[in-house]
């Protein structure tokens, strides 16, 4: 039997790092994104042997193991094994020989949410294979803990929930783990329009998210009044820009967008950077009104608001860079397993 899994992938529209903790625990946070189709896959094939392999296709990494209830956590691959780790201890399952494979459509590091889509992937394949019984909530926030408290990777809340849930949600960030997803029902044509002028631009350069979030962290911790109030102007953009789209103002959007780049950069050092800036300015001057730098920060992908038939413009003022211009749809679908 083959049990398989995607997750979507996603973009952050708006209030980007107001997920964090303790910012949501003490403030709340309130954040709107959108899954697009460029997804986190995994595969588990049962084999006629007593071993655990574990491979990642697109990091080119493979791991074997002796069937074992516990694998070590040691730095490869840790995302998989910390899963499957936790997987079994809460619910066991008898021993069979496995195959994990996973591929994910964009660059680690890249600010799409990529590890931890990947996370719900995993989770959805082993769910289909064991017959789980795990709902949407459930899923996310299973990924979540997985992810920040058994492996102690740093981050925020929105990814879980974007890739489980999938769609274009506004999503509030409370004390105690708790979250609220709000799918939002946007007109088809607003949708369109919103695709065809957003520009998702991979500078060609990953980044190290942790030391950003972790400062981004101890601003908070230590009152740095600067920091907060820059999140407390983010979690204020997400509105703003739900606000738009619902109502279809979509001029708005690019100095929505600006507006947020700038409050982001005040949030903690490392978020931008001199190429990021010559980067953004020169969308600007071909026609794009406003931007943003994906996910914590630091390098990955930008996303430009270019209306009219300004993207071709900025596409090319980029090229010089040496950065590309990456295709994607929305997507209304989260988490997707299947057996064949």
């Amino acid at each position: 039997m083959i049990y398989r899994s995607k997750a979507p992938l996603r973009i952050g529209l708006a209030g980007g790092g107001t997920d964090v903790s303790p910012y949501c625990d003490i403030y709340g946070g309130a954040i709107l994104n959108a899954t697009i189709t460029l997804y986190a896959n995994a595969t588990i094939e049962l084999i006629n042997e007593n071993k655990i392999i574990l491979r990642s296709i697109d990091r080119n990494e493979e791991q074997q193991f002796d069937w074992n209830k516990r694998l070590p956590i040691d730095g490869n691959l840790d995302l998989l094994k910390g899963i499957y780790n936790r997987i079994q201890k809460d619910y066991g399952f008898s021993q069979q020989g496995f195959r994990l494979s996973t591929y994910v459509d964009a660059p680690s590091g890249s600010g799409l949410g990529t590890s931890s889509t990947l996370v719900v992937a995993i989770i959805g394949a082993f769910t289909e294979m064991l017959r789980l019984p795990l709902g949407e909530y459930d899923m996310a926030h299973y990924a979540y803990e997985i992810e920040r408290k058994d492996l102690n990777f740093v981050g925020g809340r929105q990814d879980q929930y974007a890739a489980t849930f999938g769609g274009i949600n506004f999503m509030e960030f409370y004390r105690d783990d708790k979250v609220i997803v709000n799918p939002l029902t946007i007109k088809q044509n607003y949708l369109f329009e919103l695709e065809n002028n957003l520009l998702l631009y991979y500078t060609s350069t990953s980044r190290e998210s942790a030391n950003i979030i972790m400062n981004q962290s101890r601003n908070v911790i230590e009152k740095k009044s600067s920091s907060i109030e820059a999140m407390h102007q983010l979690k204020e953009q997400a509105k703003q820009m739900k606000e738009a789209l619902l109502k279809g103002n979509l001029h708005e959007l690019g100095g929505i967008f600006d507006f947020g780049f700038q409050q982001k950069k005040k949030m903690v050092e490392g978020i931008s950077n001199p190429l990021i800036e010559e980067i953004y300015e020169t969308a600007k001057k071909a026609g794009a009104t406003g931007g943003k730098i994906s996910g914590a920060g630091g390098g990955g992908f930008m996303i430009f608001y270019c209306p009219v038939n300004t993207k071709y413009n900025v596409i090319k003022s980029l090229e010089k860079f040496g950065g590309r211009y990456r295709r994607y749809k929305f997507t209304d679908h989260g988490l997707t397993t299947w057996t064949i």
